[in-house]
């Protein structure tokens, strides 16, 4: 696919940066804005130190870096985004913001673009019942962190149609992942497996069976995973992972997706994992 089409990023956050810097050192022009200045100017900056480290590691040449980085622009209100062909809603996992949002770039979209969202939860047919033209509605979700991971689950609402599927695959293959399709439903496939799991870690943890050492490593060792279910939960965010399993337990109802109340107690202190420097570890 040509990279001439320009793609923008709402939310600077840390899925929000990790697809601008993918985009972006993939070829794209990307614009990216946040409602937090602070946050914008953060997420460039991390991404500038994420590319001269993979220069450092012989991963990239400089050269390249400094292009990808001349191929980003922040950019302070939606009115500036310039109609590109793809706009990524990249925001915290709440459907009331994801929608204002949503009906806020809508007409700021190319006229036969794509409007996609990262979520990883909320339904992507009853967002884009909110935009213009939910035939051109889908979701694209990444996975943490975005430049490293091969996966892209691209989410097909009710009305989204069979051209902006394979649009979308095809832009996900130009950024170098692996998009895999799946149907519109709480959880999608990653979520709905995984979440359950890292739920159970909390309860095992609450419980006192052992530590979070020892039940990570368990799950390393004996189930042969990379990471351990708490350690993973500090890298996706605690309060993510909370905030996904409300969402399936209330669209599901079931109670095996009720959030375990550890976690929801750690959300309350403002143990949210990596990004917070403590969570089910603490980090430095």
């Amino acid at each position: 696919m040509e990279t001439s089409k320009s793609v923008a990023v709402i939310g600077a956050g840390t899925m929000g940066r990790g697809i601008v810097q993918t985009f972006a050192q993939s070829g794209f022009d990307v614009k990216v804005f946040d409602a937090q200045p602070a946050a914008l100017e953060s997420a460039v900056g991390s991404i500038g130190k994420m590319l001269n480290r993979a220069v450092e590691k012989g991963k990239m040449e400089q050269a390249d870096a400094d292009a990808a980085v001349k191929r980003i622009t922040p950019v302070n209100s939606v009115s500036d985004l310039g109609m590109p062909y793809l706009i990524i809603e990249a925001a915290t996992e709440n459907s009331e913001i994801k929608v204002q949002i949503l009906k806020s770039v809508d007409p700021f979209l190319e006229a036969g673009g794509i409007l996609a969202t990262n979520t990883s939860s909320i339904s992507v047919t009853k967002l884009g019942a909110v935009v213009s033209k939910p035939e051109r509605f889908i979701g694209m979700h990444f996975f943490n962190p975005v430049p490293l991971m091969k996966l892209v689950e691209v989410v097909v609402g009710l009305e989204t149609s069979e051209e902006t599927v394979r649009e979308t695959m095809a832009l996900a293959e130009a950024v170098g992942k692996t998009p895999l399709k799946v149907n519109d439903h709480p959880g999608f496939v990653s979520n709905r497996v995984l979440m359950p799991m890292i739920n159970e870690a909390v309860f095992t943890l609450q419980d006192g069976v052992a530590d979070a050492e020892t039940i990570d490593g368990v799950m390393k060792m004996g189930m042969n995973h990379p990471m351990g279910p708490l350690a993973l939960a500090d890298l996706i965010g605690v309060d993510v992972c909370f905030f996904i399993l409300e969402v399936l337990h209330r669209d599901l109802g079931e109670d095996r997706y009720r959030p375990c109340p550890l976690l929801r107690k750690m959300v309350d202190a403002g143990r949210l994992g990596r990004k917070a420097k403590r969570g089910f570890y603490v980090y430095d």
